[in-house]
């Protein structure tokens, strides 16, 4: 039977290496000195080399083990680093949570969420992903991300827990023949030129879903996967948009609620139901669910 060399066998070579003596290296790990002798012999047994040289004076490192000791300090080292690091991310008083955002929430509801979550766990670290819906499942089925805040509610094996309605505006240039109006319907927007976000975004589905509600489709001229971009497109007068109401007006664009209903981006936190959270993600999650919504 093949036996498997273990950690702690590396560290008590390296020990050996460090008194010279196998009597005062095996006081110091507290075995005797035959139990340390025969620990010797089974590592260069299964290294398959001589690593120290025996003389009156003890026992010496060879230039093969003076390889396989630079080796030992590394690999010990090394899975030291690993257990910290564990420790670290499984406790949920100073663990790091992997939350993943889009783009369009970088000002709003994450600041929000970051600073309440702080002041209830001043010690846990937050490695924030900032990236489009697409890209967020992606990272939340590799493991990159454990939590996500996203609109809209992902298919498939995904908890949700839904924390802000955000109402949609169309937003037009100042001086728009539409800019007096209290509410607009869709239809009236159909011969406009339209700015929003390129296909594949979930936000593009819930603007297409709206104007197909409404039987026409809108006449796409300029295409970003940044909702303060297109809101900024608006306001250089190169087109309308549909934009949730918070970014109406920061260049200078008007505000128009719509007649029509579902006009809302539901913001919602997300994570992965095959496999458990890390204890840190799971206590911001227990917060975001104690805390209610974020309107």
């Amino acid at each position: 039977m093949v036996q498997v060399m273990q950690i702690e066998d590396l560290r008590r070579v390296l020990v050996l290496a460090e008194h010279q003596r196998l009597t005062d290296a095996a006081t110091a790990l507290q075995m005797n000195q035959p139990t340390l002798s025969r620990l010797l012999a089974r590592v260069e047994e299964q290294l398959g080399a001589r690593l120290f040289e025996r003389d009156a004076r003890g026992v010496h490192p060879n230039p093969l083990g003076d390889v396989v000791l630079a080796a030992a300090r590394d690999i010990t080292a090394r899975y030291d680093q690993l257990r910290h690091d564990l420790a670290s991310l499984l406790d949920p008083d100073s663990g790091t949570v992997r939350l993943a955002f889009l783009d369009s929430m970088a000002t709003s509801i994450v600041p929000r969420v970051l600073h309440d979550f702080r002041r209830v766990a001043p010690h846990v670290r937050v490695a924030l992903r900032q990236e489009p819906g697409h890209e967020i499942i992606r990272d939340l089925a590799s493991g990159l991300a454990e939590l996500a805040l996203i609109s809209p509610r992902p298919p498939g094996a995904h908890g949700w827990l839904p924390l802000q309605r955000q109402r949609l505006v169309l937003v037009v240039p100042s001086g728009h023949r539409l800019a007096g109006r209290r509410r607009v319907r869709l239809e009236e927007v159909a011969v406009e030129d339209f700015v929003t976000v390129p296909s594949g975004f979930g936000f593009r589905s819930l603007v297409d879903d709206l104007f197909a509600a409404a039987g026409v489709a809108p006449r796409v001229a300029f295409e970003s996967g940044d909702l303060a971009t297109i809101e900024g497109l608006v306001g250089s007068g190169l087109g309308v948009a549909l934009v949730p109401e918070q970014f109406a007006g920061a260049s200078g664009t008007v505000g128009i609620p719509l007649s029509a209903a579902g006009a809302e981006r539901v913001v919602g936190l997300t994570w992965r139901t095959d496999r458990p959270l890390a204890p840190a993600a799971a206590r911001l999650r227990h917060f975001l669910v104690s805390a209610g919504r974020f309107d």
